[in-house]
């Protein structure tokens, strides 16, 4: 029985059919309930009033400290770290030699050498290799994700984290605080007491206006939760389900699962035979209608999913020489599609066609069958020309939405067409049954889509990438 990722991929010889075939099923947001209310009514919040997010159990926390840290992640990120002072965030992203993502997340610079990356197993597991084997001077701590499916089981982490977001949210923050509170810099820390209990903040602004992200000892999680909730009450704030919050990427834009691109290079083997094999890596459900034998033609560059702008060639990194190879000018862009109203119906009703197998089934709002999802994008022609990375629907803009990237020369406002559903009937996951595809019409839109967040959203890394 194969022990470690690299041995798995030995044993089965074909990489991408291991993965596409995987029982994994799709992402779970564990532990907080998937409604409160109902995915509509809390999609609307964030858009109208306010939301509360709990985001205390579907991130990995990777904890370092050390003389070293700071050059860990100078060494494994794309990002500048010229300035990056104590009480700041960034998004960071890693790649890997050839140049592929690995994944991203949020790095917290907390103390003089402290940080905290907070984000999906793939850069943790990454960020944890290299902190073993690279011979850093550093102390690091891997706080896990809780468990998808606990079964009532007793779930702890170091931290509960939350986020109040909406046009509200500041508002309610104030009551919270009991007085004005200074809207610092995007990406900037702070601290402020709710309930008797010194929280920490970071300035945020997912819903279009400005927000705050807390943390602070699990233990108090409860306490702080109701206390937000009861102060936010008369600003119109919904507690936020699972389905609901996996859904705001589509407004917003961010692309939060790519494959990460390790599963090819000899100089990743190392890696590979370091992971486990039930890693994230070796699970990953990889899904979508976009089928290549060639593994690597899953692997996606920064210019790819809109991180461009953090590159930067003022440091040596892993994946240095080979992003120096690409013209910035000529790859891939990441943009929204809007899927044609009447294409959709078809595909949402197609659960009551008697007469055929009928298409995949498309969830609500996130209809993400897979870890990884991989649509193609086609022109008139049939030519592929983009990939379609994370689908479903807003009840805010009442449209179904794709997060893409798509070739530079395709302009906004094209059509195009997005094939759901696998080939030959599907693939051997969980998630999957027998199916016919369609060709859905969708028109190129820039990213973010909301005019809300086109208009309003300021600063924000998944628009701008600066601090």
């Amino acid at each position: 029985m194969a022990k470690n990722l690299q041995e798995l991929l030995d044993e089965k010889g074909d990489t991408v059919r291991m993965l596409r075939d995987s029982q994994l099923g799709t992402y779970i947001y564990p532990v907080v309930p998937a409604e409160f209310s109902n995915w509509r009514r809390e999609q609307k919040a964030w858009r109208n009033a306010a939301v509360l997010y709990d985001q205390s159990h579907h991130m990995v926390n990777f904890f370092v400290k050390g003389p070293d840290a700071l050059k860990l992640l100078t060494d494994t990120g794309i990002n500048g770290f010229k300035n990056f002072p104590v009480n700041t965030a960034k998004q960071f992203v890693p790649t890997a030699s050839n140049g592929g993502v690995i994944g991203d997340g949020i790095l917290f610079h907390e103390a003089e050498g402290e940080y905290v990356y907070v984000g999906r197993a793939p850069g943790a597991n990454w960020l944890q290799f290299h902190a073993e084997t690279g011979g850093y001077d550093v102390e690091f701590r891997y706080d896990d994700r809780s468990p998808s499916r606990p079964y009532g089981q007793a779930v702890h982490r170091d931290y509960y984290r939350f986020q109040i977001q909406g046009p509200n949210a500041w508002a309610i923050i104030e009551k919270l605080a009991g007085g004005p509170v200074e809207q610092v810099k995007f990406f900037h820390m702070g601290e402020m007491t709710i309930a008797g209990e010194k929280v920490r903040t970071l300035r945020h602004g997912m819903a279009g206006a400005p927000g705050l992200e807390i943390w602070g000892p699990y233990e108090q999680h409860g306490k702080i939760r109701d206390a937000i909730l009861e102060a936010g009450r008369e600003f119109g704030i919904e507690p936020c389900g699972s389905r609901a919050y996996s859904s705001n990427t589509l407004e917003s834009g961010w692309i939060p699962s790519p494959l990460p691109a390790i599963y090819s290079s000899e100089a990743e083997r190392a890696y590979r035979e370091w992971l486990p094999a039930n890693s994230y890596e070796a699970i990953n459900a990889l899904a979508g209608s976009f089928v290549s034998e060639n593994i690597e033609d899953y692997y996606l560059n920064p210019w790819e999913l809109g991180y461009g702008s953090f590159v930067k060639f003022d440091h040596d990194f892993i994946g240095r020489d080979a992003l120096e190879k690409l013209d910035p000018e000529t790859q891939r862009k990441k943009v929204t599609l809007a899927w044609n109203d009447e294409d959709l119906t078809k595909v949402l009703a197609s659960v009551l066609d008697r007469e055929g197998p009928g298409y995949q089934f498309f969830d609500l709002p996130n209809a993400n069958y897979g870890s990884s999802n991989y649509d193609a994008v086609i022109d008139a022609d049939g030519n592929t020309v983009g990939l379609s990375l994370f689908t479903g629907v807003t009840a805010n803009e009442k449209r179904g939405l794709s997060l893409a990237t798509v070739d530079r020369d395709v302009p906004v406002g094209a059509e195009v067409r997005v094939v759901w559903g696998e080939p030959n009937g599907g693939s051997g996951k969980t998630t999957v049954e027998p199916h016919e595809q369609i060709a859905i019409r969708a028109v190129v839109s820039p990213v973010p889509y909301a005019v809300t967040a086109r208009q309003e959203y300021q600063g924000g890394w998944r628009t701008t990438g600066s601090l």
